[in-house]
């Protein structure tokens, strides 16, 4: 062997030292506390402004925001609890993973997520709180979840590790303090401290049945919540889906949601049914006292209503945001502030009185976006309200496997948002995002699909072939549909083009092509013709 040859071999095996010793081990990577909820909704948090803002109890949250990202633009791929759960994991749209509708959530555990791949490299990996995909969770050092949809009181709780169910109990107490106390109980006993940890901290709040806990009862005495411009709209300019849905509070929430016991309720013990029913009688007595029947239309019992239904959903919503403080508070008291990630984030949007809605699904600004906060100490710049980038719940996996510094698998569909994070968007960043639902269930929403970007959106209802289109800075609470306004004929052609590329993107069914895009759509009902603005 020459000089010369033994010079080289000498090279590369300091070069390879270096940049072995470059690399980034585990035990130098962040920890990562993914805080999530169901149904919050992104208008119910006091640091989205808004009608809202002085009636959100979320200084927790706010804080949050106020010291990490706040997104406006975070859409999500299907706005269901399963599909938004699935799509988080997998980093996929839900026709790639398996779970397109609540009906259907059996999550086929099998296949790779992001958790999996934390675990492989060396991340400590744990879920608590509500799973909400039948299946048994997989990739978890540690699970403590509820069973399907949970109890707001006394929820029975599945709890097992990576090699499945090891037992159940019942635990007592209201829900979301349950995820807060089993959550600091972890990071207090039950992780191990030589390796960075993944954790998954889920509440079940505030998601249909709306109950808030003790602590919370009182918040709301006395105060009156502002209604929504829309909260009596008839739908003119719009299609058949909007008039053939069952979700208007008014007509459709039912009598024990709000004065009664929510079927998510659980079983109360003595002390819990007499301090619940105490608080029950501040919305029964006053509806008592109206001498109307719940599905009178009255406006004023429609009124009523939505008091109702609002001051249970911020309520609990206060719930969530007590834990989020004193999971905070742990980990700022036991040194890990510094080197977590926390995030904050709702499954999906949700309608509170908008176009007399409760629930989401519709491909609608409450429902579409979602609340999404990112606190990373020393990447993400403090207080920054991000309104231009458009991100998703299938770029959660991505990004965490891009912070753990592990390569991306080219099966995810969403991208790391880390660039983003730190300020950095790239130029290629998507402009555009699709929308996806598939059920006709539970408040009888037709399927449906979309494209927007940001500004202008356009949604396809295949069964009837109906468009509708909504330039948001003209109409930003969407109540004109625009589609047959000529002069936005330009745009509407670009969206339709652009549905059709991104869902070839995404490996959907051809149900819309270049070919058929501009097939004649059915529309029974009064068309907008003159552009917004001109009488």
């Amino acid at each position: 062997m020459n000089k010369k040859y033994k010079y080289s071999i000498l090279l590369f095996f300091l070069w390879a030292q270096v940049v072995a010793s470059q690399a980034k081990k585990p035990s130098d990577s962040p920890n990562i506390l993914f805080v999530f909820s169901d149904d919050h909704a992104w208008q119910s948090i006091g640091a989205y402004g808004g009608r809202l803002k002085e009636v959100a109890y979320t200084p927790h949250i706010d804080k949050l925001a106020s010291e990490g990202m706040l997104f406006r633009k975070c859409f999500v791929a299907n706005a269901l609890c399963g599909p938004s759960r699935a799509a988080i994991l997998t980093g996929k749209y839900g026709h790639r993973n398996g779970v397109t509708w609540n009906r259907n959530t059996n999550f086929d555990g099998s296949q790779q997520t992001f958790p999996k791949m934390l675990r492989k490299n060396g991340y400590q990996t744990a879920i608590i709180g509500k799973w909400h995909l039948a299946s048994v969770p997989t990739g978890f050092d540690y699970f403590d979840v509820m069973k399907g949809q949970g109890r707001y009181y006394n929820p029975f709780l599945q709890r097992g590790n990576a090699e499945g169910l090891q037992d159940t109990r019942t635990l007592v107490g209201y829900n979301s303090d349950v995820v807060g106390d089993l959550t600091i109980e972890w990071l207090k006993n039950g992780r191990d401290k030589s390796k960075p940890f993944m954790l998954m901290s889920q509440f079940k709040a505030t998601h249909h049945g709306f109950c808030p806990g003790p602590e919370e009862y009182d918040l709301y005495d006395d105060v009156h919540i502002p209604e929504p411009d829309n909260l009596f709209d008839d739908f003119s300019y719009r299609g058949t889906a909007i008039r053939e849905q069952t979700l208007t509070l008014y007509k459709n929430l039912s009598h024990g949601i709000l004065v009664g016991d929510p079927g998510e309720l659980g079983k109360l013990n003595p002390k819990q049914r007499k301090a619940w029913n105490a608080y029950r009688s501040k919305f029964s007595k006053p509806f008592q006292a109206m001498n109307l029947n719940w599905n009178d239309q009255n406006r004023e019992l429609s009124r009523f209503k939505y008091q109702a239904l609002l001051k249970n959903f911020l309520a609990a919503g206060a719930g969530i945001d007590k834990n989020v403080g004193r999971i905070r508070a742990f980990l700022q008291e036991n040194d890990l502030a510094d080197n977590t990630i926390v995030i904050y984030m709702a499954d999906h949007g949700f309608f509170l009185g908008e176009h007399g809605f409760f629930d989401k699904r519709f491909m609608y600004e409450e429902s579409l976006r979602t609340a999404f906060i990112v606190h990373w100490p020393g990447q993400v710049e403090a207080g920054v309200v991000n309104d231009q980038d458009i991100v998703s719940n299938i770029d959660i996996a991505s990004t965490f496997l891009d912070i753990a510094g592990i390569e991306i698998p080219q099966e995810i569909q969403g991208k790391s948002m880390v660039p983003v994070l730190q300020g950095k968007t790239p130029d290629n960043w998507r402009k555009t995002f699709l929308y996806t639902y598939h059920e006709l269930a539970n408040h009888n929403v037709q399927p449906h699909f979309g494209v927007t970007d940001g500004r202008n959106k356009l949604i396809y209802y295949p069964k009837y072939n109906e468009w509708e289109f909504f330039d948001l800075k003209k109409d930003p609470q969407e109540m004109i549909s625009q589609y047959f306004i000529p002069e936005n004929k330009t745009v509407i052609t670009k969206l339709k083009k652009e549905l059709v590329r991104l869902r070839n993107q995404y490996y959907c069914p051809p149900i819309i092509t270049l070919r058929n895009m501009n097939k004649k759509a059915n529309w029974d009902y009064e068309k907008r013709l003159m552009p917004l603005g001109v009488k």
